[in-house]
């Protein structure tokens, strides 16, 4: 179970973190004593003070007074009226969410403080220059590292988002406060402000009411990206180049990023029907909207910025050839607006379709009018959608909000990076308008109708920017930066029409399609102001901008799809039987793998315009042509869930290929980017172990191995499942299993010369093979991390990482500096074959414990039912997709968040430990103890391994557990519970032997304190989480009890620090 607290723990200083914790408890309790009176705060501290009382107790080992004080403690809760179990579980929650704040803001502050941060790139860089790295083959590798993050939407983020936000301004409230050079007065105010937060939290809902959409969900991702990210990104760059530049006396290229991101919100539809091809095509086009309207406020900055009139020969004469053709276009616009008359301009607006004329709110204003990268910018989206209202015109007049939004200078015909005119096949439209009902004509009035609307702008526009050749000196950058941001303009109007499934008729050369168009011009001006004599002002905002283009490119985030393996073979099926060839899935491999050949090898389409097919299926078909249209500019990856054979993976190039075909076709041009890669995902433990076979065959079969020699660099990217497999196996065997699977993968990408990336699925807690990102990339196998990687971040973890910019930057520095050292001082091997065979013999006995309990013991599934909340997780909404793949009750096909959600919330944590104690005390009976400690000293996966046990089995409280056994499980089970209990006691036991450590997280304190400091709040809520779902399993149409309950699972979640 990761903390969040786990990567930086060592950096807490406790005394301000109890400053902190205390100045907001005290302010929560004023707020709670005059919303809910003095006689319910009485309770809620008697309650709080019997919890604390029985935790002080247990630590110093007196268990029966303990015992006797936690009983009171839940009498007193189970005479509570539902309305008094509801207060305090809501006012116990946001006190465990306000100390998460206090926690979150101090790893900043610590950040802050020390010089040289530990894993940092100044530390880790000089570590390998001391330890013989040479300054040249560190600077090679940092340069070449590619490493991409991946943010999903597995739903375990359960704070709303509303709260997450206020959350957000709290932090940094917290940060104002350490100023030294506050006021008595100020200090004073910004208590009030406090204040005035915590009032608001406590009278919103904390409930989500609705089920989110992949939209919204979609658009919770760009949120981060525009309040964290894009102010993180240039500051880590500059990090990394400040500390190469120290180290090997060059900096980090301008256009060289070692980290950029990818996004699953919107393209991951394994198991979620509501992720549709047309939900795809959506996400995508506003992430390129909101990347476009992101460039357009940092353009207006630099263009105030950049005032100066010294420049680059090249530049002046871009500068005024801008200056030239916008006097010629707006002596050309002029004379057409006097040849057009109002009966012609009413004509056109009687046959056309109105054009959108509400824009997005402060789309077009100058982000110096918001608050600087100094304030606090609290986070905002603002997108265009599908319930965009389109204003009717009957006078045929342009809107003046199109006329102030749009400017009205035409772009000078830029060639592209390779040297091509911008209207070649490259530059055409990405995505086909889905609307062909508009005939020539109309398509001609709606473009006078554009057209006007450029003339006619608005004075109050033209005294804002007056026309750049009227102003005697102007400054050459303004000139080009208007030219930039005027293009960009109507590339983000471009998106809004394809959005609105309007016509989209415009020129090329008058948007942007790749960010290397964005970057010509500004890179030209980079170049101009070193070369005359301005670096300083150069590597400013100038720089910034750059990298983030290069970091973001057009889509802020390319978006991977995700579809299981069955689906693709249901639509073999339907296609082979309409060609009547027979049914694909009943095919034998080596069959599949023929047919599959022979058609990639072909030039015609395989599937006929005219085909009929299922619901399912055509689903499947859209959303390839929807890949098709986008292409590989705004998405990354195909994955294939559950994939085992080399089939899988063809499959999925002859539907690509095919969808292609058919676009091109229709467009009579080439389809936008390449071919998507296509990344097999293997996430079960027989899938894992057939995992290097399966890559062996697909590279040999001489089509496929000359595929991604030709269009993807020689690269084959493979993903590992750590959720399932955890599921499965248990999360010792997983963990056994993933590393020998990665090791075969890369032996096998070896033997054919392929370069390999793997891409690792990773949830947020341990049992879903969560863990502190560089532990976890540390003890990878050696040769699997070669400068590259994937990774997912999920869920509740992508707002805790990457929520604020301070700690996006340290994330992204402890990846970076991880890689590096993977790359150049690979871990450890196991020194020897006996360590191999006894990590073998434990994971068999392991994996045998965990499934003769899981799968074999018919008691076990009705037991997890009663002893967890998991059949009331559905109420939650934090998630668009279904609970479970198929509709199974059999633990099989349930998702591995649900079952690690539900056993985390009882504090049981029985995913993340089950089978690890026998597997441990069957080798240690054999005599081989002291092996296992020397693997522990020594092989760098085994020891993360066990110290990630370690950490969970500190986390989990058998008390608590035992008290959801003898309140909500039926006697004839309690015995199964009993001996779960044993078993995790006996998993402490044999770890503490291996890792030499007197009591659970000897070696992490600081997170043993904090853990402590959360009990007070987070045993109270358990106990009222049993009780409540005492009295709902009696009363389950009770929907202020449903609410109650949900709240608990709210605030165990915030003291755990992580769901599922």
């Amino acid at each position: 179970m990761t903390d969040t607290t786990d990567d930086i723990a060592e950096e807490i200083s406790f005394q301000s973190f109890d400053d902190d914790c205390r100045l907001l408890g005290s302010l929560l309790n004023d707020v709670l004593q005059r919303e809910v009176g003095t006689k319910f705060m009485d309770k809620l501290e008697r309650n709080r003070t019997l919890a604390q009382s029985a935790c002080n107790l247990r630590m110093a080992g007196v268990e029966d007074t303990a015992q006797l004080l936690e009983n009171q403690l839940a009498s007193e809760i189970s005479n509570m009226t539902l309305e008094e179990a509801f207060t305090l579980a809501r006012a116990f929650s946001h006190y465990l969410n306000l100390m998460g704040i206090a926690e979150t803001h101090h790893r900043v502050r610590k950040a802050r403080n020390v010089a040289p941060l530990s894993k940092s790139c100044d530390d880790i860089f000089n570590q390998l220059v001391q330890g013989g790295v040479t300054p040249d083959e560190l600077y090679q590798t940092v340069c070449k590292q590619e490493v991409e993050i991946v943010l999903t939407a597995h739903p375990t983020q359960i704070n709303r988002r509303t709260l997450q936000y206020k959350h957000i301004r709290i932090a940094h409230l917290l940060d104002y406060n350490d100023r030294p050079d506050l006021g008595v007065e100020d200090r004073e105010m910004l208590i009030e402000d406090l204040m005035r937060e915590i009032t608001s939290i406590w009278q919103t809902d904390e409930l989500r009411r609705h089920k989110p959409t992949p939209v919204d969900e979609a658009r919770a991702g760009l949120n981060i990206v525009e309040q964290s990210l894009w102010k993180a990104v240039p500051h880590y760059l500059r990090r990394v180049s400040n500390a190469l530049k120290k180290h090997t006396g060059r900096p980090l290229p301008l256009t060289c990023t070692p980290i950029k991101f990818g996004s699953w919100m919107g393209g991951d539809r394994d198991g979620n029907p509501n992720v549709t091809a047309k939900v795809t095509r959506d996400v995508s086009l506003l992430s390129r909207w909101m990347a476009i309207d992101l460039y357009i406020r940092e353009v207006d900055s630099l263009r105030f910025e950049l005032s100066m009139n010294r420049c680059s020969d090249r530049l002046s004469k871009l500068a005024n050839e801008i200056l030239e053709e916008e006097t010629s276009s707006d002596d050309r616009h002029e004379s057409w607006n006097q040849s057009l008359s109002r009966s012609q301009m009413k004509l056109h607006s009687q046959q056309a379709p109105a054009l959108p004329t509400q824009l997005p709110p402060r789309a077009d204003l100058p982000s110096c009018t918001e608050c600087s990268d100094g304030g606090s910018q609290y986070p905002r989206l603002e997108l265009p959608g599908t319930d965009y209202k389109l204003l009717n015109r009957q006078d045929g007049q342009g809107s003046s909000l199109d006329s102030s939004f749009q400017n009205s200078r035409p772009n000078l015909r830029m060639s592209l990076p390779n040297g091509n005119p911008a209207n070649s096949s490259s530059a055409h439209s990405a995505v086909t308008p889905r609307s062909t009902s508009f005939n020539s004509s109309q398509l001609l009035a709606q473009r006078k109708i554009f057209a006007e609307s450029q003339m006619g702008r608005s004075s109050f526009q033209k005294l804002l920017e007056p026309r750049a050749f009227q102003s005697p000196g102007i400054a050459p950058y303004r000139v080009v930066l208007g030219n930039v941001k005027d293009k960009l303009m109507k590339t983000q109007r471009r998106l809004e029409l394809l959005l609105e499934d309007l016509p989209c008729e415009y020129d090329p050369w008058d948007y942007y399609e790749t960010s290397d168009q964005i970057l010509e011009p500004l890179l030209l001006c980079y170049d101009s102001l070193q070369s005359c004599g301005s670096g300083m002002l150069a590597d400013g905002r100038l720089a910034d901008l750059i990298r983030r283009v290069t970091t973001f490119g057009m889509g802020l985030m390319k978006l991977d799809l995700r579809q299981e393996s069955c689906r693709h073979a249901d639509t073999l099926d339907a296609i082979t039987r309409y060609l009547d060839m027979g049914t694909y899935s009943e095919w034998d491999e080596e069959k599949k793998l023929e047919f599959l050949t022979k058609e990639l090898k072909g030039k015609r389409p395989l599937v006929p315009p005219s085909i009929e097919v299922a619901p399912d299926v055509k689903e499947v078909l859209d959303t390839f042509r929807v890949a098709a249209e986008l292409g590989s500019d705004s998405l990354g990856a195909y994955v294939i869930s559950m994939a085992s054979n080399a089939s899988d993976v063809l499959a999925i190039e002859l539907l690509q290929k095919d969808a292609r075909l058919a676009v091109s076709g229709e467009l009579g041009r080439p389809c936008p980017g390449g071919t998507l890669r296509v990344v097999p995902l293997f996430e079960t433990v027989k899938d894992l172990r057939a995992a290097g076979s399966v890559i062996r065959k697909l590279l040999s079969i001489d089509w496929y191995r000359e595929h991604i020699i030709k269009n993807h660099y020689g690269h084959q990217e493979v993903m590992v499942g750590y959720s399932d497999s955890g599921k499965d196996a248990g999360r010792f065997t997983a963990a056994w299993e993933l590393y020998k699977a990665q090791e075969d993968v890369v032996a096998a990408c070896n033997e054919f010369g392929i370069k390999v990336t793997l891409f690792h699925g990773r949830g947020g807690s341990i049992g879903r093979g969560g863990g502190p990102t560089y532990l976890a990339i540390q003890s990878q196998p050696p040769g699997s991390v070669m400068g590259s990687l994937r990774s997912t971040e999920q869920g509740e973890m992508v707002q805790a990482k990457f929520g604020l910019p301070q700690t996006a930057v340290r994330q992204l520095e402890i990846y970076t500096t991880a890689v590096l050292l993977a790359t150049l001082r690979p871990p450890q091997p196991p020194r020897e074959e006996k360590w191999r065979n006894l990590m073998e013999e434990m994971s068999k006995i392991s994996c045998q414990n965990y499934r003769s309990v899981v799968y074999e013991n018919p008691e076990f599934l009705a037991y997890f039912h009663e002893a967890t909340p998991q059949a009331e997780l559905g109420f939650l909404n934090i998630g668009s997709r279904p609970t479970r793949r198929k509709s199974s009750t059999g633990i099989g096909h349930l998702r591995a968040i649900p079952w690690v959600f539900a056993w985390t919330q009882t504090r049981f944590v029985l995913p993340a430990w089950l089978g690890v104690g026998a597997g441990l005390q069957c080798v240690c009976d054999k005599g081989h103890t002291d092996d296992l400690k020397e693997m522990y000293k020594e092989w760098p996966f085994f020891q993360s391994t066990i110290d990630l046990i370690e950490m969970v089995l500190g986390k989990a409280d058998i008390p608590i557990a035992k008290h959801y056994d003898e309140v909500l499980v039926s006697e004839s089970r309690r015995e199964l519970g009993s001996k779960l209990r044993r078993e995790l006691l006996a998993a402490g036991k044999y770890v503490l032997v291996i890792s030499g450590h007197e009591k659970l997280s000897e070696n992490n304190r600081i997170l043993r304190r904090l853990i402590e400091s959360r009990l007070p709040y987070l045993n109270p809520i358990n106990m009222l989480q049993v009780e409540i779902l005492k009295r709902l399993r009696c009363d389950d149409a009770n929907h202020k009890l449903r609410d109650a309950l949900l709240i608990t699972i709210n605030g165990i979640a915030a003291g755990m620090r992580n769901t599922g």
